[in-house]
């Protein structure tokens, strides 16, 4: 903590320090680093040859990264406001829910931090590296991904599958309704998400009785395994469920694609694409 008030008391030292440079106008900052996961992989698919110094340990994470071998390339940070403060960024980019006393603490310190909140549809993605290319300077490059993505959705559009009801379901029994980006993932591989016929808005538990009642075509989880037996799963073990998944089809997709939304983001689609135009048999 002392050490921490003594940063606040040199702040305005280093703020004239870093003054002495200024970035030409309409030049992007030169030392950005990123606390969040989701602005990580923003920064790196946007940030030009050297601009981008830091990101998040997670970045490096497959589970919960895209860019996890990517993020090698940068230092890796923990989101400590200490840490964060000695690489003397003039742009730290984080998460609205994250990091919250880091941010509060680098603003006193005089450093510029921009938040970003999470992608919960496809226009959050257009809007979130539209906003990321303007604070990198990168209008160009933001642009691009964006037509990218644009790309992208287009060719899920021309080639729908036969229509399926898909069920996301997760540990602990959890589903993703209408507000969320995996539902908007599942919307635009042109299937069904029986939450939206249910009413369920956000992230919230659904009762297996309502599962099984729901008899979707699809059951949709993620790769995400525990090293020891955990109550968090104990729902797939039930009888129910796995007479469920004789008649339904289980279908995988990596978390990693729908924590953060970017272009990457449409390969849970084609996933979901995939694995409803296998022949009707298949899925039982």
């Amino acid at each position: 903590m002392r050490h921490l008030e003594l940063m606040v008391r040199v702040a305005a030292c280093a703020a004239a320090f870093f003054a002495v440079s200024p970035a030409v106008a309409g030049e992007g900052p030169k030392r950005v680093v990123s606390m969040n996961v989701c602005t990580d992989q923003l920064a790196m698919l946007v940030a030009g040859e050297g601009q981008l110094l830091s990101v998040s340990y997670l970045a490096s994470d497959p589970s919960t990264s895209v860019l996890a071998e990517e993020a090698g390339r940068y230092r890796v940070n923990h989101g400590l406001a200490e840490e964060i403060f000695l690489l003397h960024p003039d742009l730290v980019i984080a998460g609205t829910y994250t990091t919250r006393t880091t941010v509060e603490l680098l603003r006193r310190l005089g450093i510029r931090v921009e938040e970003f909140a999470p992608e919960s549809s496809i226009d959050d993605i257009r809007a979130s590296l539209t906003r990321m290319g303007d604070l990198l300077g990168r209008p160009g490059r933001a642009a691009g991904l964006v037509a990218e993505l644009d790309r992208g959705l287009a060719a899920l559009a021309a080639d729908r599958p036969p229509e399926r009801s898909v069920a996301l379901y997760y540990a602990n029994s959890y589903t993703s309704g209408a507000g969320t980006l995996v539902d908007a993932v599942v919307d635009a591989a042109g299937l069904v998400n029986i939450a939206d016929r249910l009413g369920i808005v956000g992230t919230v538990e659904l009762p297996l009785e309502l599962l099984v009642l729901a008899a979707p075509d699809m059951v949709v989880g993620d790769e995400g395994r525990y090293a020891k037996p955990a109550l968090a799963q104990e729902i797939f073990m039930h009888p129910a469920f796995k007479a469920l998944l004789s008649k339904a089809r289980p279908v995988v997709v990596p978390s990693a694609y729908t924590i953060c939304g970017a272009p990457f983001t449409l390969e849970a689609a084609r996933i979901l694409q995939g694995a409803a135009r296998e022949p009707a048999g298949a899925l039982r």
